[in-house]
């Protein structure tokens, strides 16, 4: 079932592992299960049944309490909102995370020390809601509730913003880069008008194009994007989630609508897509998981959903090598998902808060941010 949590306590479940084995976790507290094994001894009147505690003991002999975190960073004083990791090429054998919080604060953290190194502060004490590197140089992009988009640059320990955007939305959505050349790069970000995306091009900050849905269609607020394009053509899409619970991709160079689906009956708060197999997966705030496919004509279709326990998804992404992914959750759990099969792997059950944000490393660390003010790192199926 859905339910497998990495929590040392309470009643015991079992569950699948990627490779076949068998993991074991606790389930949540308001559906308690109970589990006891029958004493082998004969009984015409029927089976004879062990205590629940003597069951229970027997079975945590049995199956040890999985792992927790690997570590654990703490030192955010607020909200953790987005997580992201410095790639390998830019890390100079430091491996280093970056987090942005509740208080407007961009902290850089050593995984070695697992401590801060550098705190950015550059969004007048409003929410960050969005991190993300540039390949050129070490230059990180931060989004936040103040309307500003920083551009910092990072190199031989500098910390100073060399440009910034001023941004129209006051909203949740987070932006979207696709890199375009070494020193170009395309943005996306929520527009004026409420249900309006802009792209820009940049560092210019040329304005490419407003997407704005038809007069009839009313989608609401986009809630979430991801720029893409395929391996066979240079043409820019966007895949945007939106407030009615649609997924929709646009065709920049049209400025038109290719395909919509709606796969949610709640706001569309995460998604993301896997150019390799063409099939992107959406959450929102309801309990529902959407995976949808893209054909050769550019038209999506809803593949399979997957109900969840508990409703709320804040974000869902996909490991860079495509063979797992990791959904944040408003229920305080951190769930895990064999990408192919959508089979349930692990729900992480650390929290004692709304988890945020989830991200992943190139080599497969895990790391989640919750409004509990901690950062959770985890090592679970490591990329082969």
């Amino acid at each position: 079932a859905d339910e497998v949590a990495a929590r040392p306590s309470g009643p015991v479940a079992l569950g699948s592992d990627l490779r076949g084995g068998v993991a074991v976790g606790s389930c949540p507290r308001k559906k308690p299960l109970c589990l006891v094994f029958s004493s082998g001894a004969s009984d015409p009147g029927g089976p004879s049944w062990r205590s629940p505690r003597t069951a229970f003991t027997h079975m945590a002999a049995l199956f040890p309490p999985p792992p927790g975190p690997r570590f654990v960073l703490r030192g955010t004083q607020s909200a953790v909102n987005t997580l992201h990791f410095c790639p390998p090429s830019q890390a100079a054998g430091n491996p280093l995370l970056f987090s942005g919080s509740q208080n407007g604060l961009v902290h850089i953290w050593s995984l070695q020390t697992r401590r801060i190194v550098t705190t950015l502060n550059g969004h007048g004490g409003q929410g960050v809601i969005w991190l993300k590197t540039l390949p050129q140089g070490h230059q990180l992009l931060s989004q936040g509730r103040d309307l500003r988009l920083c551009l910092w640059d990072l190199e031989e320990g500098r910390n100073t913003i060399m440009d910034s955007v001023q941004l129209d939305s006051v909203g949740f959505c987070r932006g979207s880069i696709l890199v375009r050349g070494q020193q170009c790069w395309m943005l996306a970000v929520p527009g004026k008008g409420s249900d309006e995306v802009q792209i820009l091009e940049m560092p210019s900050k040329t304005s490419v194009c407003t997407l704005k849905p038809e007069a009839d269609a009313r989608p609401g607020m986009p809630m979430c994007l991801g720029l893409w394009q395929t391996n066979s053509s240079l043409r820019p899409l966007l895949l945007a989630g939106y407030e009615d619970g649609s997924v929709t991709l646009w065709d920049i160079s049209e400025r038109k609508v290719c395909s919509q689906i709606t796969c949610h009956e709640e706001p569309v708060m995460g998604l993301d897509f896997d150019s390799q197999k063409a099939k992107g997966i959406s959450g929102s705030a309801g309990k529902v998981l959407a995976v949808w496919s893209l054909d050769d004509q550019q038209s999506l279709q809803v593949k399979k959903t997957h109900e969840l326990t508990n409703p709320g998804i804040a974000e869902v992404t996909i490991r860079p090598d495509h063979k797992i992914l990791a959904t944040a959750g408003w229920d305080h759990r951190i769930r895990v998902f064999h990408w192919r099969t959508m089979k349930p792997l692990a729900v992480l059950a650390f929290h004692s808060a709304p988890v945020y944000c989830v991200a992943f490393a190139a080599d497969g660390l895990l790391a989640a941010g919750s409004k509990d003010q901690r950062i959770s790192i985890w090592s679970l199926y490591p990329c082969p």
